[in-house]
């Protein structure tokens, strides 16, 4: 019985609080709904003050939920959108790439050209594919050989300058002494005042000019050229610029350091001069007789 009766004020204020909402309905629905000017009783009014704020803590809960959902869903998308523009960003920075190699090809291109107009020899392309490690040797492995026309004493050149000398072939592939290497000795001659020397290698980035010193006229920023003598080299090639002249002294002979046309450094693409010189024909001609000389001695006797 006392459990009852405390529930008793409980049950009647549920009911109560219905029964009110209903006849509040009731009320609302008879007022005119078309009349732009309508205002709530005070008890009405009173009972929304209340609800509003009753209903927006209620509603607070599902709206975070929600809102946090939308975020979430928007977060997806914009991860979405940032790995696609990511992949267009690559593809277009990968197609300057190649439209900047394009470039730089077709200028070498021309450049190479106007080479081949200058001396009419036939060049062979060819790319670097080694490089000697030795510290007392300068010399590069090319990926052209004896299949494509390469010969031992045949010049290499790449649109800047003189690159070296072919030194040793295989079926597809060459190898080839640089300018650089100490072993390494061109006929020269400056540019401007026609004064002839030798240039040699020091196997450093420098090369050294050497030239009697009586009437030769070598001055800072002079550019030398093969002089065509010697039979190795065919004469004009650019084969570096004179950056310091040494004091001769008493000396016959003096020098002049050079830096080269070419920057080893960067060198990628060379092109190989399919025609020797007199000089590398009759070394390489002595050669071959003798190789066969011997190959006749060791198969038919003396």
């Amino acid at each position: 019985m006392a459990e009852f009766r405390n529930r008793t004020p409980v049950t009647a204020l549920v009911v109560g609080l219905v029964a009110f909402a209903v006849v509040a309905m009731v009320v609302d629905r008879r007022s005119a709904p078309g009349d732009p000017e309508r205002e709530l009783s005070g008890w009405t009014g009173a009972i929304l003050d209340i609800a509003a704020p009753v209903q927006k803590m209620i509603a607070f809960p599902f709206d975070l939920t929600r809102n946090a959902w939308r975020h979430y869903v928007s977060l997806l998308d914009a991860s979405d959108t940032n790995e696609g523009l990511r992949a267009r960003l690559a593809a277009v920075e990968e197609e300057n790439l190649q439209l900047r190699e394009a470039l730089i090809a077709s200028g070498r291109l021309a450049r190479i050209a106007e080479t081949r107009a200058d001396f009419e020899v036939p060049m062979l392309p060819s790319e670097l594919v080694g490089v000697d490690p030795s510290p007392w040797f300068r010399s590069v492995l090319i990926d052209r050989g004896r299949e494509q026309g390469v010969r031992s004493g045949m010049p290499i050149i790449s649109e800047h300058g003189l690159v070296g000398l072919v030194t040793a072939t295989s079926t597809r592939a060459a190898k080839a002494m640089l300018v650089l290497d100490r072993q390494s000795a061109i006929d020269g001659i400056i540019q401007r005042s026609r004064s002839q020397g030798i240039v040699r290698g020091r196997g450093t980035s420098e090369l050294d000019f050497e030239f009697v010193i009586r009437g030769s006229d070598v001055r800072i920023g002079d550019v030398v050229i093969t002089s065509g003598l010697g039979g190795v080299y065919p004469k004009g090639i650019r084969i570096a610029e004179v950056v310091s002249v040494s004091d001769p002294g008493s000396a016959l002979m003096q020098t002049a350091k050079l830096v080269p046309a070419v920057d080893f450094g960067r060198l990628e693409q060379v092109f190989v001069m399919l025609r020797r010189g007199p000089t590398m024909e009759v070394i390489y001609a002595s050669e071959l007789e003798g190789d066969l000389s011997t190959m006749a001695t060791e198969r038919f006797g003396p």
